[in-house]
């Protein structure tokens, strides 16, 4: 059954502009770490996904889990586990990024955490997944906002759908510093697995509930991370157990639209990303999907041509709108951004 937690909302917080203070970690290993977990319609995966939680080294301190309104037995699977998580049953499919929107809220409001460890419902930590990232932060001469995992597939390859770039125009310094952690440093991190600092999503914010799916965590992690330091740390390893091995534009269909829209109001909506950076991730975004339309033609332009125009027709909408068929859901989202001056 779902498990009750103390309300603990009301930590201060700086402004949403102010910088981060620039301190490294050193009681890392003994900072409240919540897991969420958002899944719909994978009951099997579901519970992989929890046992590995319950097998990890250092074990998350609560772990959430949000069903998106899920036909099958995912429910089921979540309260039913012995993991003993908190479980929300949202009356509504919000995707993933709804999903995590109401999950990290939850983290922060009622069992305030210190650090929010994100994943889908098809992400299978390995036993020391947890423990490397804490080992990395512990270590790191500078104060970090997100650590990331290093994403597998089920035969031990790098997944292409989790590839992540070193960050462009990284210090020598800031690079010696990701190295003395053991990592290097990046500029955006994807939620298979990501470790986000709670004081910076509570100053900054949560990620768009209104994505749906694709690219919230793109946009979201660029905003923590445009004036604070992120690292991917390959110790922490995590299967992510999708059907076949290829990256999200292999064969889109209908999702098409969220990677056009999403895409767009990220780099034309937000303040996310540095004007330089908004040229260079448009190019190459640009590039992906001139490929998509090569490679399928027909099938998925009218789709494109649907998420551009909706896109230029209007911004997001506020998570809590986005998330108000759940009411407390929404309170929680409604907090942090009211928080954060979003």
């Amino acid at each position: 059954m779902s498990s009750t937690a103390p309300e603990g909302g009301t930590r201060p917080s700086a402004g949403p502009n102010d910088p981060a203070p620039a301190t490294a970690h050193p009681g890392a290993r003994h900072e409240r770490v919540v897991a969420v977990v958002v899944t719909y319609n994978r009951e099997q995966l579901l519970a992989q996904c929890l046992d590995a939680l319950a097998a990890q080294e250092r074990r998350p301190d609560a772990v959430v889990v949000i069903d998106n309104a899920s036909t099958d037995h995912s429910g089921r699977v979540a309260d039913e586990h012995p993991l003993d998580a908190d479980v929300v049953h949202l009356h509504r499919n919000v995707g993933g990024a709804g999903g995590f929107a109401a999950g990290i809220a939850r983290a922060l409001m009622r069992h305030d955490a210190d650090w929010v460890w994100v994943m889908d419902d098809d992400t299978v930590p390995r036993p020391g997944a947890l423990a490397a990232l804490l080992e990395a932060l512990a270590l790191s001469p500078v104060r970090l906002s997100v650590l990331s995992s290093r994403a597998v597939w089920t035969d031990g390859r790098d997944h292409p759908m989790n590839t992540q770039r070193t960050r462009f125009g990284a210090s020598a310094r800031e690079k010696r510093d990701a190295a003395r952690a053991g990592g290097r440093p990046i500029r955006t991190a994807s939620y298979v697995s990501a470790l986000l600092n709670g004081q910076d999503v509570r100053r900054l914010g949560l990620p768009n509930a209104d994505y749906f799916i694709w690219s919230d965590d793109f946009e979201h992690t660029g905003r923590l991370l445009r004036h604070g330091r992120g690292l991917q740390v390959p110790a922490s390893i995590v299967e992510h157990r999708t059907v076949l091995f290829a990256n999200a534009q292999t064969s889109p269909g209908s999702r098409f639209y969220y990677d056009v829209r999403n895409r767009l109001w990220a780099l034309l909506r937000t303040d996310s990303f540095t004007p330089l950076e908004k040229v260079l991730h448009g190019g190459r975004t640009a590039l992906g999907w001139l490929g998509v339309l090569a490679r399928h033609r027909g099938d998925v332009a009218g789709v494109g041509l649907r998420g551009l125009l909706a896109a230029l027709r209007r911004g997001p909408r506020p998570s809590a709108a986005v998330l108000s068929a759940d009411g407390e859901a929404a309170a929680d989202v409604r907090a942090i951004e009211r928080a954060a001056g979003r």
